[in-house]
C-alpha cells in the first residue's frame, strides 16, 4: 500500500501529477484543491491506493484532512473514486463539514455526478462526520471555529445560524469569534 509519495513534478494537470520519485514516475490524480496548493517543483502528498482487477490508482492530497474525507467517501455505496475526488475539487475538507453539519442537499448537488438522490443518501451516511473533519483538520482558527461554535450552540443558538454567521467572522480567537458572532446572531 503506497501511503505517500515524495519528489519532483515532472508533469502538472488540473487534475493529474506525475511524481518522480528516485527515478520511477508515478501518476497521482489530484483534487482541484490540492492543484491550487502545488506551487514547487517538489511535492509531498499523502496518497490513498486503489487497486481494481483492472488498474492500480494512486489518489493524491496536499492535505491530510482531504485524503481522509475522499476514503471516507468512497466507503459509501455508489460513491465512487471520480465522484469523491469531485467533492474533493469542489468542497475544502472544512467547508465539507459545514455542508453536512447544516445538512445542506442543495450545496452537495452542486457537485457534479451527483443528483438529489445520491445527495441525500451521501448526507445521511455522513452524519456525524464534520467532527471527525473539524478534529482531522490541525489549524488553531478551526479549533477556535469548533468552540466557538460549541459555546454558541450552548447558549441556544441553531447549528445553521451558527455556521453561516461563524464563516462570515474575521476575529481568530475564541472569545473574539463567540463575541463577534453574539453581535450578529442578535440581529437575525
Amino acid at each position: 500500500m503506497i501511503v505517500g509519495v515524495e519528489g519532483t513534478i515532472e508533469y502538472k494537470d488540473p487534475s493529474v501529477v506525475h511524481v518522480n520519485v528516485n527515478g520511477v514516475i508515478y501518476e497521482v490524480f489530484i483534487s482541484l484543491q490540492s492543484y491550487s496548493a502545488l506551487q514547487k517543483e517538489r511535492v509531498k502528498l499523502f496518497t490513498s491506493h486503489i487497486i481494481r482487477e483492472d488498474a492500480q490508482l494512486l489518489f493524491g492530497f496536499i492535505d491530510r484532512s482531504e485524503k481522509v474525507m475522499f476514503e471516507r467517501l468512497i466507503k459509501i455505496n455508489g460513491v465512487g473514486p471520480k465522484v469523491a475526488m469531485a467533492i474533493c475539487s469542489t468542497f475544502s475538507a472544512s467547508a465539507f463539514a459545514t455542508v453536512i453539519n447544516n445538512n445542506d442537499v442543495a450545496g452537495l448537488k452542486k457537485v457534479p455526478g451527483i443528483g438529489p438522490k445520491s445527495a441525500g443518501r451521501i448526507l445521511v451516511e455522513l452524519s456525524g462526520f464534520d467532527a471527525v473533519l473539524a478534529s482531522s483538520e490541525s489549524t488553531a482558527s478551526s479549533t477556535a471555529l469548533k468552540d466557538a461554535s460549541l459555546a454558541l450552540e450552548s447558549l441556544g443558538f441553531k447549528k445553521e445560524d451558527i455556521s453561516k454567521t461563524l464563516s462570515g467572522c474575521a476575529s481568530e480567537d475564541t472569545a473574539s469569534l463567540v463575541k463577534e458572532a453574539l453581535k450578529k446572531l442578535q440581529k437575525l
